[in-house]
């Protein structure tokens, strides 16, 4: 992988010609003048017309214990981490741990199991060495997918740290992922929209849609919404109408086919503000009634809705699962 990162990068101009104008450049990506579909998108989840609340459980002593903390938390779907995320290196998957999680997860439904990313990883990274470990660890991580059953993998896009425009990172992300999928067998890339935080990529739809675009297995390439993230790059949850604003534009610059996931944080702060602070259900600017929305919209059937709020006690998590659940109307 090595000898061929130039290659890999291409659209990636080399450091010496970044000039001081160009690392302050930060110009939205292009609009589409029509929005045409991205395709159908990966396989249709099983649909039962019911929501799956869950939360985001601990693997600690072994990736298998992740089901016994879901189900003490009463969750019926769960995110987690695959291996220690705030290490680049990971010890591989062996035999015994395959089996473990194998036998953990009897009649659990794979596809509500979402794993998230680590935020070491940056797929789009303009720094070649950064770039490369990131990518290999994309691969190793939709490996253990593969070897454990998992279909489904969720990551935060990447960021062009100011060195490179918005819609280079975007293509960089992309082929990131095409070298991935190149490498492995059916395992979905979950892409998570962000807050539009600094040079993060992922805060504007179109940002995401351009990564779709250029991924080159659309059955392989889905979404996950984050409510705080949504509400944080101004799309106001608190409300009927910024609430329809995000269904309507998600409809018509994603498309639904590509929705896999909603990560269900409340926010601790403003509207539009860009920053990524989880707050506990009700607690923050979206407030119940914003998920309330949320619970009772059709959309979200059928897909893991995972809480990733302030954690406190499997107790908290279970009482949120219950209160989320509440909302649904009768």
């Amino acid at each position: 992988m090595k000898q061929n990162l130039k290659q890999m990068i291409k659209h990636c101009p080399k450091k010496s010609k970044i000039s001081r104008k160009r690392l302050t450049k930060d110009v939205p990506v292009p609009r589409p003048v029509k929005y045409e579909s991205l395709g159908d998108g990966p396989s249709p989840i099983p649909s039962t017309g019911s929501k799956y609340v869950g939360c985001h459980v601990s693997g600690a002593g072994g990736v298998w214990n992740a089901f016994e903390n879901a189900r003490e938390s009463q969750a019926k779907s769960f995110g987690l981490f695959l291996r220690n995320q705030r290490q680049w290196m990971a010890k591989p998957l062996d035999d015994g741990t395959i089996k473990k999680w194998c036998d953990a997860s009897q009649d659990f439904p794979s596809h509500l199991i979402l794993p998230h990313g680590s935020y070491l990883m940056n797929l789009g990274c303009p720094v070649p060495e950064t770039l490369e470990k990131s990518r290999n660890m994309l691969l190793e991580e939709l490996q253990r997918c593969e070897k454990l059953g998992i279909p489904h993998y969720n990551f935060h896009p990447g960021s062009s740290l100011g060195k490179i425009t918005r819609e280079e990172c975007c293509k960089i992300i992309a082929e990131s992922i095409n070298l991935a999928h190149k490498q492995t067998k059916g395992v979905i890339c979950v892409l998570e929209n962000m807050s539009c935080q600094g040079f993060v990529i992922g805060g504007d739809l179109h940002e995401l849609r351009l990564i779709i675009e250029h991924v080159e297995d659309k059955s392989r390439i889905g979404v996950c919404i984050d409510t705080c993230h949504a509400h944080a790059a101004g799309y106001d949850l608190s409300t009927e109408t910024g609430f329809q604003e995000l269904l309507d534009d998600f409809g018509k610059i994603i498309g639904w086919q590509f929705l896999r996931g909603l990560h269900m944080n409340d926010s601790k702060g403003k509207v539009g503000d860009h920053q990524d602070r989880h707050e506990n259900i009700g607690r923050g600017t979206i407030g119940i009634e914003g998920f309330r929305r949320i619970m009772n919209c059709e959309y979200f059937n059928d897909v893991p809705l995972i809480l990733e709020t302030p954690w406190t006690s499997v107790e908290s998590y279970g009482k949120e699962i219950k209160k989320l659940e509440g909302l649904i109307a009768k």
